[in-house]
């Protein structure tokens, strides 16, 4: 038996060499014959291709809670349009202007884009965050080497946690009516 340890010096040279090629014939391992493993070489994955619209725009939807957001995302100057109104007039808290711009802080792409977005249903927290995820998905569409980052900030996932809903004989989803005992 022959010791085949290597120090960390010896794996440094082996980066520069050319990976092994797969064969079937078998290796000789100690006193038996066993077959060889293949190796498998991975090619990168391919990036995802750029969706855009006739005006160079592009769209996703953003969704949280019961708020609907659909988004269009162009290069520009940074200006976020909310229904018609300023980000700043829409979303008067600033909590929920660091919600929306999360992802390009993320993305590292401050004021680069214009944001055009319509949104209904539900408080002004569920629609901040659907604003985001729409954001996000639109950002990925516009720049798909972005999708790692963005994805590894959470903001493509969707929130599916809901409101439960109200039952009958209960006051609210759970809570029963107060008793009297007279």
């Amino acid at each position: 038996m022959s010791d085949n340890r290597q120090s960390l010096s010896d794996l440094a040279g082996l980066t520069n060499q050319p990976a092994p090629v797969a064969s079937s014939a078998p290796v000789l391992a100690g006193d038996e014959y066993a077959p060889a493993a293949p190796v498998v070489v991975r090619e990168p994955m391919p990036l995802r291709e750029q969706i855009l619209d006739k005006q160079g725009r592009a769209y996703a939807t953003g969704r949280r809670k019961d708020a609907v957001a659909r988004v269009w995302i162009k290069p520009g100057s940074g200006k976020i349009t909310i229904n018609g109104r300023d980000q700043e007039v829409y979303f008067a808290r600033p909590t929920l202007r660091l919600v929306i711009n999360q992802p390009f802080g993320v993305a590292e792409r401050d004021g680069a884009y214009d944001v055009v977005c319509t949104v209904k249903g539900g408080g002004l927290s569920g629609q901040a965050g659907a604003v985001k995820h729409g954001i996000s998905q639109a950002l990925t569409k516009f720049e798909p080497i972005l999708r790692a980052p963005v994805k590894a900030a959470g903001f493509l996932t969707r929130d599916s946690r809901t409101v439960e809903r109200k039952k009958y004989g209960k006051a609210k989803a759970r809570r029963s009516f107060q008793f009297s005992k007279r």
